[in-house]
């Protein structure tokens, strides 16, 4: 007996150091006097875990965020579906594929892999969105096939209740843009295609949805932003980030001021595998991709750019020239400035800086597979940089960085006091809040991410591009996002990747591309809105 009290005034001597935290002492000591010694020891574990999480809730609950673990439903635009929209795909590669799936659409041998792994249920699970896939433009035989399989598939998410119009495959994407039958387009080409086919399906009084990024010279971004700015099209970039319920609680910690004055943004992108830095021309045995000549309508891939001799490397891997596109820029950090550029309107910079080269991946790449860009924002006391590199799979992250504390922000979100923080200075002083560790943690538990099995598919998901959690149910942010730019088209309104957001990133590129190129510092002009 005596031990116990022993242990009983240790205890209470313990819980009268500690922060005031509404704890009733009397009634906990009085519990515990049945409780026999060993039991103390367990007790303990229990009452510290209890006393964290009575601390977590104080520091939440000071900080306005009572309801930011609370369920996340974003927002619909439309309650009912809305008149069937026409759509057409100009495009088909692997991108194509995962938007068709958002759209509602999926290859009958996707569909059976699905069933096999007890994924399907999943994608059953989408919202229903009445729409069409009526026009498959591609300049791959084989690929055009697998577009059409793909929209007559008469399996539908959410209820719907199959195709019945027929999927015409067209030749050329012109035609596709003089069938009067056909409401909008996704264009999901290689990079070099993007600004034209734009452009030209918005004068043909299409809606427009285009893979990023949307232009490679500031004469196409020009002509894009204008010609839909002039227009009374709904224009969507595919960005999906905006979608993510993370993205959601990361907005109102920035509103509520939580982080204090952010000075560095740093954004990152590490990848270590062939297929992550674009050698993807041939299969897992080493062997050429299929296509040659005969299937694929060389001159029109090229559009635009020089003619060079047909190559199944160049078809496949095209990323790797800047005839084609700007490589880690246009591919990877464009999901980096939107997901920052969304959050914190950063717009256009006012100069950037680019250094890097070809140091792991001596093939006949001209892109780079190490790059540094530093951004900046005089007028917002703001650095902005991107560090990427394609021969290593380090996580880095994306961290928004303020005086009285740090964000990182992913598939899910981390947030850790500073140090030297201003706001939390009292708190740091009182335990209340450990400095070594987050001091709130946002995971939606999404899960398992359906089919990642790419460096590709994994590096998206780590980002949060690929699903996000609602309610407790996994949903494809990419399905979400054309979602917002359909409900746009049917009932009025700007969707979040809309052409301004576009033009802003577009300028980014280009000066961080442009000064890799030239190996020297560029700015913004915005009298003459040109890149000097």
């Amino acid at each position: 007996m005596e031990d116990k009290k022993d242990i009983m005034q240790g205890l209470e001597e313990k819980m009268e150091s500690e922060p005031k935290i509404s704890i009733k002492r009397r009634t906990w000591l009085k519990a515990m006097l049945g409780i026999p010694v060993l039991g103390f020891f367990s007790y303990e574990v229990i009452n510290k875990w209890n006393f964290e999480q009575q601390k977590k809730n104080q520091v939440i609950e000071s900080l306005g965020l009572e309801n930011l673990n609370s369920p996340v439903t974003i927002k619909n635009v439309s309650a009912k579906p809305g008149n069937l929209l026409r759509i057409g795909i100009i495009g088909f590669g692997t991108r194509a594929q995962q938007l068709a799936n958002g759209l509602g659409f999926m290859h009958p041998s996707d569909v059976e892999k699905k069933k096999k792994n007890n994924s399907l249920n999943g994608w059953l699970g989408q919202e229903y969105l009445n729409v069409a896939l009526v026009g498959i433009c591609d300049v791959f035989d084989l690929h055009a096939e697998e577009g059409l399989a793909t929209a007559q598939n008469n399996i539908r998410p959410g209820g719907g209740q199959g195709i019945t119009i027929p999927a015409k495959r067209y030749l050329h994407y012109q035609d596709m843009l003089e069938d009067k039958d056909i409401d909008a387009v996704i264009v999901a080409t290689p990079d070099h295609h993007h600004a034209r086919i734009t452009i030209d399906a918005i004068k043909a009084g299409k809606h427009v949805y285009c893979e990023k990024s949307i232009a490679l010279t500031e004469e196409e971004l020009n002509e894009v932003y204008h010609t839909v700015r002039n227009s009374n099209k709904v224009f969507q970039l595919g960005h999906q980030i905006t979608q993510n319920t993370v993205f959601q609680k990361a907005k109102e910690i920035i509103k509520k001021d939580i982080l204090g004055k952010i000075t560095l943004v740093e954004t990152t992108s590490n990848r270590n595998t062939a297929s992550g830095a674009w050698v993807r021309h041939i299969d897992a045995n080493g062997n050429p991709k299929p296509g040659d000549e005969k299937s694929i309508d060389w001159l029109q891939w090229l559009g635009s750019r020089p003619y060079v001799p047909f190559s199944i490397d160049r078809f496949y891997s095209w990323t790797k020239w800047f005839d084609y596109d700007t490589g880690m820029i246009g591919q990877l950090f464009t999901h980096e400035f939107d997901a920052v550029n969304q959050l914190l309107r950063i717009g256009i910079p006012k100069s950037a800086v680019s250094s890097g080269g070809i140091y792991y991946w001596k093939d006949n790449r001209e892109i780079p597979d190490t790059l540094h860009c530093v951004f900046e924002y005089p007028d917002k006391d703001l650095t902005l940089t991107f560090s990427a590199s394609l021969a290593s799979s380090r996580e880095r992250g994306r961290v928004f960085m303020g005086h009285d504390a740090s964000m990182e922000l992913g598939e899910s979100l981390s947030i850790k006091a500073d140090y030297d923080s201003t706001r939390y200075k009292q708190k740091i002083e009182d335990g209340i809040i450990d400095t070594s560790v987050p001091m709130i943690s946002i995971n939606p538990g999404s899960g398992n991410i359906d089919a990642v099995t790419s460096a590709s598919e994994k590096y998206y998901a780590s980002r949060g591009l690929t699903t996000t959690n609602i309610n407790g149910r996994s949903v494809d942010v990419t399905h979400l996002h054309l979602k917002e730019w359909i409900d746009c088209i049917r009932n009025g309104g700007v969707p979040s990747a809309n052409i301004e957001r576009a033009f802003e990133e577009g300028v980014a590129c280009l000066m961080a591309h442009k000064s890799y190129i030239e190996k020297r510092r560029v700015e913004w002009d915005p009298v003459n809105r040109k890149i000097v």
